[in-house]
């Protein structure tokens, strides 16, 4: 387990730590368009935000309103932090959460670029968050849940429940399995942080959160092209997170897998009950 979580900070650390060429840095942009994020959206964001590692852009569909706390799990470079930040003003918060200290880093650099003193960071794991309960009125996370390992993922739901007020809301988007994935796909730790093989299946996902106490759940497959990832200049490289300390030799090739086949980008939403 401890292994998995190392893996994944490790190649992610990496990835805040890489400097993009301007073609690569089109091509993280049109990654992020064809998931969800506006031109407008995508300029108005300090150099290396966008990192292109989108599964879907939560914070359109999370219906944000002015004064909210706003907190991002899993919140990389910032991306939706920042996007986030603008729509509740200065009399809210926009709150990421990071468990990789060279993200916690790049985006706190991209805040201070960015001029909005409304937003914030923490470096700590999503499964243990320290806020206070009942203290966030929107959670949102982008392609970052699958990454749990399944023995935890049902914590992360439950904190999710902790943060929320009565009434409150999360709006997600992740990347869920279609079918049951083959050993081949679930044992490749390159398509693990790649975000394919830790995705859980559809009802699976919808029983965390009813056991969570949600209610009003919806879990609603986008068609996007999941494909485009293997155009990322930062997951072409989640091979090189794999050494032989901390994983086995990849056993699939990626190139050859159509992602669209095993899963896909899902909006996830729910409702805390208010009572």
């Amino acid at each position: 387990m401890a292994d998995t979580y190392q893996l994944v900070q490790s190649c992610y650390g990496d990835i805040a730590k890489k400097t993009a060429t301007s073609l690569e840095q089109n091509g993280e942009k049109n990654i992020a368009m064809a998931f969800g994020y506006s031109e407008e959206d995508l300029l108005s964001l300090p150099e290396k935000t966008n990192l292109g590692l989108s599964c879907g852009n939560p914070v359109a569909y999370a219906n944000v309103k002015e004064g909210e706390t706003i907190v991002d799990l899993g919140s990389g470079g910032g991306i939706d932090v920042f996007l986030a930040a603008r729509k509740v003003g200065p009399r809210g918060k926009a709150i990421g959460i990071d468990m990789t200290k060279d993200m916690i880093d790049l985006a706190t650099k991209n805040a201070k670029a960015s001029g909005l003193s409304n937003t914030s960071f923490i470096e700590a794991s999503i499964t243990s968050i320290p806020l206070p309960d009942s203290s966030v009125d929107c959670i949102i996370s982008n392609c970052v849940i699958n990454l749990v390992p399944a023995k935890d993922k049902g914590l992360v739901f439950h904190e999710i429940a902790r943060l929320l007020k009565p009434g409150g809301r999360l709006a997600v988007s992740d990347i869920l399995a279609r079918k049951e994935l083959p050993k081949s796909i679930v044992d490749d730790m390159a398509l693990y942080v790649g975000c394919i093989a830790g995705a859980s299946q559809v009802a699976e996902y919808e029983e965390y959160l009813r056991q969570a106490g949600f209610q009003d759940i919806l879990l609603v497959d986008t068609k996007a092209n999941l494909n485009l990832y293997k155009e990322s200049s930062y997951l072409q490289t989640s091979t090189s997170c794999c050494t032989p300390s901390s994983c086995s030799k990849p056993k699939t090739e990626s190139a050859n897998i159509d992602y669209n086949e095993w899963a896909g980008s899902f909006q996830i939403y729910a409702i805390k009950p208010s009572v």
